[in-house]
């Protein structure tokens, strides 16, 4: 079988075929293990060369909150000129790369009706369970990530569908939006009409008109915010496909565009890394508050901070949270670190923002979408078929899952460059049909922590 030993300090050695790790010397019981250059736990008992290194015997180091100083490392990246894409460009000024029509419910219990509006008209329903019995923050994170979608430039046009009656109504809604294109978002409440399905199919109708007559025109890819996910992650994950993802978000950023990485959890034990980015000690601040505040959730909630990876994940070969970790921030490149944002935040400056959510797949698609994302870059080892709102690339971290998941992977990180993948975001962006979207897999889910009535 072939190995890798992927950085020159590394006491562990991957085996290409199945992403294990393999001792390439003698450890002692509670030394350091390495990989990818750092810690990723200590041995729990002594391992010998040659040994498979794993959940029997390597253990994490990580705790609770901890304390940081900052100590900026930035390489800043050389600019290179712009490529052009082809996408409609909003009365805002903002950029969609798709011009699609959604209906977005204020509340769970207009589900039915959403679903019924989507299936009779064409347009893309994103149904969810709450909107009402929320209180507090709780709510308030329900409303501004609906609001990041309700005003996402990738919809033509939006039908806010209320019920009327409950937390999150139509009033509460607009509140939260601000000002809007009125041509484009559009709002029913489905109990002040007789026939809801009537009113609602005659307004996704003008919003559809309006979306028809909309042409593509020509934008520097700068305007492109580009989401970062992983999901179903393996050994290769941090070996192939994530730093290929790393590799397109520098050359994105270098060309003046935005990437935003996510999975507050899966920063744990790579943190740092990240904090050595950050453009200022005012976004270090930001970064270091964000890390320990959703430490403090975990132990909030009785739970330990290093309650990952999935057991996926440890079939694939990764065995603690700081080897997923440092495999997963390989995504967000060498870019330098420009903002930290909180939920349901937009995406503004170019660069690498820090965006607070959980790793779980449909919550942190939704998040980056509610950001601004047009399009996501998703990894993954053992394979999913989740989409988001936006078109969502699968990159495959082997050939063997690229060949057996067709239906389901856009792209194989094993067999091919950095160069394929920007020429396919590219493309992606220009009108390219992904997977998630062929096979209508677009789902959303919203980040519940309240009391619920």
């Amino acid at each position: 079988m072939e190995y890798v030993l992927i950085h020159k300090n590394d006491n562990v050695k991957v085996c290409l075929a199945d992403g294990h790790k393999y001792a390439v010397r003698h450890m002692e019981a509670g030394e350091p293990v390495i990989k990818y250059g750092f810690p990723i736990g200590v041995a729990a008992k002594e391992i010998a060369p040659g040994e498979r290194v794993h959940t029997e015997n390597l253990r994490t180091a990580l705790s609770g909150v901890s304390s940081y100083t900052y100590a900026p490392q930035l390489s800043p990246l050389q600019p290179l000129a712009p490529a052009t894409v082809q996408a409609f460009v909003r009365k805002d000024g903002r950029v969609g790369i798709r011009n699609d029509v959604w209906i977005i419910p204020t509340v769970g219990c207009v589900n039915g009706v959403a679903k019924t509006l989507a299936a009779k008209s064409g347009a893309l329903c994103f149904a969810h369970p709450y909107g009402c019995s929320q209180l507090g923050d709780d709510l308030a994170v329900t409303q501004k990530t609906l609001a990041g979608l309700i005003r996402h430039p990738n919809a033509g046009g939006v039908l806010v569908l209320g019920l009327g009656c409950e937390n999150n109504g139509v009033a509460a809604m607009k509140a939260v939006l601000g000002s809007y294109d009125e041509t484009r978002i559009r709002f029913l409440n489905c109990q002040d009409c007789e026939d809801e399905l009537a009113e609602g199919l005659r307004i996704l109708a003008q919003l559809q008109a309006l979306a028809a007559a909309d042409r593509r025109t020509e934008v520097p890819v700068s305007r492109l915010k580009l989401g970062l996910k992983c999901g179903g992650s393996d050994g290769l994950s941090g070996i192939t496909a994530n730093p290929l993802c790393g590799r397109v978000t520098d050359r994105l950023v270098a060309m003046g565009g935005t990437a935003v990485l996510t999975e507050v959890p899966e920063m744990f034990g790579a943190e740092e890394l990240l904090f050595s980015r950050c453009v200022s000690k005012a976004v270090f601040d930001k970064a270091v508050r964000l890390i320990n505040d959703y430490k403090s959730y975990f132990l909030a909630h009785g739970q330990p901070v290093s309650e990952n990876p999935s057991p996926g994940n440890k079939e694939g070969g990764i065995t603690t949270l700081e080897e997923k970790s440092l495999g997963c921030v390989q995504k967000g490149g060498t870019a330098p670190v420009t903002d930290v944002l909180g939920y349901g935040d937009a995406a503004e400056k170019p660069g690498l923002s820090l965006l607070n959510g959980p790793g779980n797949d449909m919550v942190a698609v939704t998040n980056l979408a509610a950001a601004g994302c047009q399009l996501i870059l998703f990894t993954t080892g053992r394979g999913t078929p989740l989409g988001a709102p936006v078109p969502t690339l699968k990159i495959a971290t082997n050939a063997a899952l690229a060949a057996r998941k067709k239906s389901w992977i856009d792209f194989d990180a094993q067999t091919q460059t950095a160069d394929d993948l920007f020429e396919l975001l590219l493309a992606t962006a220009n009108g390219r049909e992904t997977k998630n979207e062929a096979n209508g897999f677009r789902e959303i889910a919203l980040f519940k922590d309240g009391v619920t009535l």
